[in-house]
Parts: C-alpha cells; sequence; structure tokens
C-alpha cells in the first residue's frame, strides 16, 4: 500500500517570522484605548483580550527560543499588558524578534511541555499565528489593511500543515469558503476560519 504523499514543507520557512512582525506592527500602531473594546474577528473576544492573548504568545515563544523550551502555564499579566495591551504587544513583537534574530540563538529544536520542535516550524507557527491575528487587529479597528501579498502567499502554503482541515474545533471555526479570485489575505483569513467581509467576523482562534 502506497503512503500518501507528505505535504512539502517549504525551506527557510522560518524567514516568515520578519514579514509576519513587521506587518502586525504596523497595524497595531493605530490602536488607541477607545478601540479596546471593539469585537474582533475572534468570536467573545473584544480587543483587549485579543491583544492580551497575543501578546502573551509572543512571550511565551521567544522565551522558548531563548530557554529551549516553553512551558503549558502562561506566565502571569504584568502591568505592561494589563495597562496598555497595544503596547505590550508591540515590545513582545519586537523582543521576539530580537530573540530569533540574535547570533547567540544556538539551538535548533525547542522543547514544549517535553515535545522536541524543529525552532524553525516553531518560528513558522509564530508567524502564522502573528500575521493572522494583525488581520484580526485591523479589523477591530475598522480598517482593511490585508496580509501583504507575498506573505500570505507563502503562510497559505504552511497553514494546512500547521492546522488541520478538520478536528480543529475549538481552536479554530471551520474554513470558510471564499471565492477563487480572492485575495491571498482573504484566502489565508478563510482557511483559518475568518470571514474577509468586514460586515460579519465570525472566526475565533
Amino acid at each position: 500500500m502506497t503512503e500518501p504523499a507528505a505535504t512539502p514543507w517549504p525551506t527557510e520557512s522560518a524567514r516568515l517570522l520578519e514579514p509576519s512582525i513587521s506587518y502586525a506592527l504596523a497595524v497595531v500602531a493605530v490602536v488607541t484605548p477607545e478601540f479596546l473594546s471593539r469585537p474582533t474577528p475572534c468570536r467573545e473576544w473584544d480587543l483587549r483580550m485579543l491583544l492580551r492573548h497575543a501578546s502573551e504568545s509572543l512571550a511565551a515563544i521567544g522565551a522558548g527560543i531563548e530557554a529551549g523550551c516553553v512551558g503549558l502555564n502562561p506566565a502571569a499579566e504584568d502591568d505592561d499588558l494589563a495597562a496598555d495591551p497595544a503596547r505590550a504587544f508591540r515590545d513582545r513583537a519586537c523582543q521576539l524578534l530580537g530573540a530569533w534574530a540574535s547570533p547567540r540563538r544556538q539551538r535548533q529544536v525547542i522543547e514544549i511541555a517535553g515535545c522536541p520542535l524543529a525552532a524553525g516550524v516553531m518560528a513558522a507557527t509564530a508567524a502564522l499565528e502573528i500575521a493572522v491575528h494583525g488581520w484580526d487587529i485591523t479589523r477591530a479597528c475598522g480598517r482593511s489593511r490585508p496580509i501583504p501579498r507575498a506573505l500570505a502567499t507563502d503562510l497559505l502554503v504552511i497553514a494546512p500543515v500547521l492546522v488541520p482541515g478538520t478536528g480543529r474545533h475549538p481552536l479554530f471555526a471551520a474554513p470558510v469558503t471564499v471565492a477563487a479570485t480572492a485575495s491571498p489575505s482573504d484566502r489565508l483569513a478563510a482557511f483559518l476560519g475568518r470571514t474577509p467581509r468586514p460586515t460579519h467576523m465570525p472566526g475565533h482562534y
């Protein structure tokens, strides 16, 4: 019996981390305090909750890259995250990028709750999460700043490897059908359970 062909993992997929962070930093720059109570494409989350979640993920990934391991228990929320989640997001995104780019980073494998994961795969996973949450942020702010075409196209290649099409509840909603002519940004958002129309945003993380 022939084994099904594995989905190809693109080489140098970790290079997507920097453009994903750059995109997210650009969209979060418009966030002001009055936006924090607005709904997001993540079901039942307002923008404050989304920024807190994303900031915690950024901190955990950055710590994992530096220490070589990631625990399951999130760190306690610090004062900066509670007082200004947009600034905390920016700070932690820059810290993650610095950790990944540091010449001191020698580890090729990172342990997550005792399970080894290639550092490049972790970086690619972070790139996907950061870019899509950047898309969530821009929608919550009433803007329509798509994920850059080249970045979204590359993320569409790795997304099916990282996120299954089925059995993804409760982390992701089911994929949303979009037109074949939809942009790469809209197709990526739809694959991750977001509806690219700004008037209805049922997807959730």
